[in-house]
């Protein structure tokens, strides 16, 4: 895809295409008037990043307990968020990436939930063998996954943009407390988040949100 076709079909103006991808707005536009070309690994990384963007990230419902699927191991039988998520990798398979509450468990600013049933993950779509499984999308792009301890899963700011694109049915309280620990880690800043222009509306009420709960 040509520039003006990868930023038609986000549904992006000029400016909120140059935001998502942190490049300049008057490149966009020299590109997109041929004024000037871009180099094709340009195109080509551009082309991933948008075609990752374009992936289903949304699940319309979660999924109900079926006894003819495999059960994953439970969260209250192990004493730290890290113990289980190797024992579910240890299921799924070690190339999954989490996504969601389980991402935050990664990166340690979420305990997570003793019941906790739902995984979050990118990934086959054989892991919904399992019960519990919510697969967000086939593929994420490496620009988006870190790993830590032996596991990947989605960065901060992909997280926040995960959950937005499922809000609907998810349960924002982990979101909420993630986000107000980075205001307090980061010297009450928001700083090194970047959420796609679609969400920045909808960042900027949940910001509100985590400093009430960081202040109460």
């Amino acid at each position: 895809m040509i520039i003006r076709e990868m930023r038609t079909e986000l549904g992006d103006t000029q400016s909120e295409f140059a935001t998502r991808y942190n490049i300049p707005f008057r490149t966009i536009q020299n590109w997109e008037t041929g004024v000037r070309k871009p180099p094709e690994y340009i195109i080509e990384l551009l082309g991933q990043r948008v075609r990752a963007d374009l992936a289903n990230r949304r699940t319309v419902s979660l999924p109900k307990y079926d006894p003819k699927k495999q059960n994953l191991p439970k969260r209250r039988d192990f004493l730290g968020s890290v113990a289980w998520l190797k024992a579910v990798q240890a299921c799924l398979g070690e190339e999954i990436v989490f996504a969601l509450d389980e991402a935050l468990m990664c990166q340690g600013i979420f305990g997570g939930r003793s019941d906790e049933y739902i995984v979050w993950v990118y990934g086959n779509d054989v892991v919904t063998d399992y019960n519990g499984v919510v697969v967000l999308g086939n593929w994420v792009s490496h620009y988006d996954v870190e790993s830590k301890n032996g596991l990947l899963y989605t960065d901060f700011s992909r997280t926040i943009s995960d959950a937005f694109a499922n809000e609907s049915i998810l349960d924002m309280q982990g979101i909420t407390e993630a986000v107000s620990r980075y205001y307090y880690a980061n010297d009450k800043k928001f700083d090194g988040i970047s959420v796609a222009p679609e969400y920045q509306e909808r960042f900027e009420k949940l910001a509100r949100e985590a400093i009430e709960y960081y202040e109460s």
